[in-house]
C-alpha cells in the first residue's frame, strides 16, 4: 500500500509542477502580459502566504505590485482588483465576462450542489431565483408591505434591552440583533418566528450555525485549488462543511414541514415566501434551464442562502455601527440630536423616519465604507480571456475584489482610516455617493448583474436598527473600560466579525411610554 500511495504522491506532483510552469509558458504568446504578482511555492503557489486575514494580506500585496496583481493558488490563476478604476472595469465593462462563479467545496456540500441564489450558474435558472426573490421579498411593494413586521420586531427587542437595563444586565448586542433580523427575516419568508423571546438558547445555537457556515465559507479550501488531493480533505473543511449542511437541512425541514401542517390544519396559506414557493411546485419555473419544477431541495437552497446571508449581515454592520458610536461619543451625541429633532422623545423611530435622518445614514454608509460585512467579493471566473487595465486576464482566472482595501484608498477617501461620517454630508467631499453599486469606491453589496440580491432590505434593516438603538439608549461599557480604548480587531470570514462581541449596558434615555408602544 505504501509504494502505491508514494507512486501516486509522486505521479501528482509531477502533473501539477508541469501545470504550474506550463501555463506560465501557455501566456506568453498573448498580447498583453499576465498581471505582476509575487512569487510563489510550487505547486500550492501563493496559499500560503494569506494568513488569517486575506483581505489585509491582498492589500499589502496590492501595495507593492499594483491595483491589479495576480496569485497563483495551487493549479488556479486568480487576479485581485483592489483599486476603484479596476473594479469598474471588471464589473461593469467586462461584467458578463465575470457573470459565474469558480467551483467550490462550499457550494457543493453545504449550498445542495449550487442549487442556491448565491453559487447557481448564472443563465435561466439564476434568472428563475433572482426573479422570485425579487417579486416577493425585495420589490418595493413587498418591501412596504412587511414594513410592519420589521417595526414589531424592533419594538421587541428594544423593549427586551429595556428590560436588561433595569436588571443592571449587559448585553452581547450583536447577538441580539442577530436574534431580532432573523426573526423579522423568518416571519417575511416562513411567516412566522423562529425563536420566542425566552429561547436565548435556541438563537445562539442557530447564530452559531450561521458564523460558522460564514467562517468555512472564507477559508481558502486547498482542496479546491489543488487537483487530486480533495479526497484527503487536508484541512478538515470538507467533514466540517457536510455536518453543518446536516444540521442547516435538518432545521429547514422542520421549517417546510411545520409549514406545510399549518396549511393542512388552515392555517397556512399566507403570504410569506415559503407558502408563495410551495404553491409554485407544479408551475414550470425553468429552474434549471431545461423548464424544470421547482424541489424541496430547490426551496431549501433558496432558505438557506436568506437566512445566512440575510441574518449575519445585517447583524454584524449593526454592531460595527454601535460599536463606532460608542467610540466617538460626539458622533452618538450628534445622531440623537438629529434623531430626537424628527422622532421626538416620546416615540420609537419608525422606517418613514429614515429618509429625514440625513446624518444616520451618512453614519451607516461610513460603516459600510470601513466594515464592509464582506471584505472579499465572492469570487467571479473569466468565461473567456480578456484584456483589463493592459493585462490579460486569462480564461477561467478567479476574481477576486478586495472591497475593504478600496474603501481604504488615499487616492479616494481623505483621512481613509477615521470613522467619519460627515465625509457623505454636504460639503464633505463624498456627498451623493451611494452603496448600490454606482460608485466603485464603496461597494459592500458587490455591483453588477450578481449584486447582492437583497442589498435593498439590507440597507433599510441596518439603517432602521442602528437609528432604533442609537435613539433608544446610551450605551455604556463595561466598567474600566474607555470608548476611546474599545477593541476594534476583525475576526476573518466569508462576513466580517468584530474579533470580540460588543457587551454593553444599555440605558434608556426616551419617555417610559415610549418602550411600551
Amino acid at each position: 500500500m505504501a509504494p502505491l500511495l508514494l507512486l501516486f504522491f509522486t505521479l501528482l506532483l509531477s502533473y501539477l509542477l508541469y501545470y504550474y510552469f506550463f501555463s506560465k509558458e501557455r501566456t506568453k504568446g498573448s498580447r498583453a502580459p499576465l498581471p505582476p504578482g509575487p512569487r510563489g511555492w510550487p505547486v500550492l503557489g501563493n496559499l500560503p502566504q494569506l494568513g488569517p486575514k486575506p483581505h489585509h494580506t491582498l492589500h499589502a500585496l496590492s501595495r507593492a505590485h499594483g491595483p491589479l496583481f495576480r496569485l497563483r493558488l495551487g493549479s488556479v490563476d486568480v487576479v485581485v482588483a483592489a483599486s476603484a478604476a479596476v473594479a469598474a472595469q471588471f464589473l461593469r465593462a467586462h461584467d458578463a465576462n465575470f457573470s459565474n462563479r469558480p467551483p467550490n467545496s462550499g457550494a457543493e456540500h453545504i449550498a445542495y450542489n449550487y442549487q442556491d441564489l448565491v453559487f447557481a450558474p448564472y443563465g435561466p435558472g439564476w434568472r428563475a431565483r433572482r426573479k422570485l426573490l425579487n417579486v416577493h421579498l425585495f420589490s418595493g411593494k413587498a418591501l412596504e408591505d412587511l414594513r410592519p413586521v420589521r417595526e414589531g420586531e424592533l419594538a421587541l427587542l428594544v423593549r427586551a434591552l429595556r428590560d436588561r437595563a433595569g436588571a443592571n444586565e449587559l448585553v452581547d448586542l450583536g447577538r441580539a440583533a442577530n436574534k431580532c433580523a432573523t426573526n423579522a427575516l423568518a416571519r417575511a419568508m416562513v411567516g412566522r418566528r423562529v425563536f420566542q423571546e425566552e429561547e436565548d438558547e435556541k438563537a445562539a445555537e442557530f447564530e452559531n450555525m450561521v458564523v460558522e457556515l460564514m467562517r468555512l465559507a472564507g477559508v481558502f479550501n486547498v482542496g479546491d485549488f489543488v487537483p487530486g488531493i480533495g479526497w484527503l480533505d487536508l484541512q478538515g473543511v470538507v467533514r466540517r462543511m457536510k455536518e453543518l449542511h446536516r444540521r442547516y437541512d435538518g432545521f429547514l425541514d422542520g421549517l417546510i414541514a411545520a409549514h406545510r401542517r399549518a396549511a393542512e390544519g388552515g392555517g397556512g396559506g399566507g403570504k410569506d415566501l415559503l407558502s408563495v414557493l410551495l404553491g409554485l411546485k407544479d408551475e414550470d419555473l425553468d429552474f434549471d434551464g431545461e423548464g424544470a419544477k421547482l424541489t424541496d431541495t430547490d426551496i431549501k437552497a433558496l432558505l438557506l442562502n436568506l437566512f445566512t446571508a440575510g441574518t449575519d449581515t445585517t447583524s454584524s454592520t449593526v454592531e460595527w455601527a454601535l460599536s463606532e458610536l460608542v467610540k466617538h461619543p460626539d458622533i452618538l451625541r450628534k445622531a440623537q440630536l438629529e434623531l430626537d429633532s424628527v422622532v421626538g422623545g416620546d416615540r420609537l423611530v419608525s422606517e418613514s423616519d429614515l429618509p429625514n435622518l440625513p446624518f444616520m445614514q451618512a453614519i451607516i454608509k461610513e460603516t459600510f465604507r470601513l466594515h464592509p460585512s464582506t471584505p472579499l467579493s465572492l469570487p467571479r471566473m473569466a468565461a473567456e480571456e480578456c484584456e483589463v487595465a493592459g493585462y490579460c486576464i486569462p480564461k477561467g482566472a478567479t476574481l477576486l475584489v478586495n472591497v475593504w482595501a478600496i474603501a481604504r484608498d488615499p487616492a479616494v477617501w481623505r483621512d481613509p482610516l477615521e470613522f467619519r461620517p460627515a465625509r457623505f454630508l454636504p460639503d464633505g467631499g463624498c456627498e451623493g455617493m451611494d452603496v448600490k453599486g454606482n460608485d466603485f469606491g464603496i461597494i459592500p453589496f458587490g455591483a453588477g448583474r450578481r449584486i447582492c440580491a437583497g442589498m435593498s432590505l439590507g440597507i433599510r434593516m441596518v439603517q432602521f436598527m442602528t437609528a432604533t438603538l442609537a435613539h433608544a439608549f446610551h450605551w455604556d461599557l463595561p466598567e474600566g473600560q474607555m470608548p476611546e480604548k474599545l477593541d476594534m480587531e476583525e475576526a476573518y470570514g466569508l462576513t466580517l466579525q468584530r474579533a470580540t462581541p460588543l457587551m454593553v449596558h444599555p440605558v434608556p434615555r426616551l419617555a417610559p411610554t415610549a418602550y411600551q408602544s
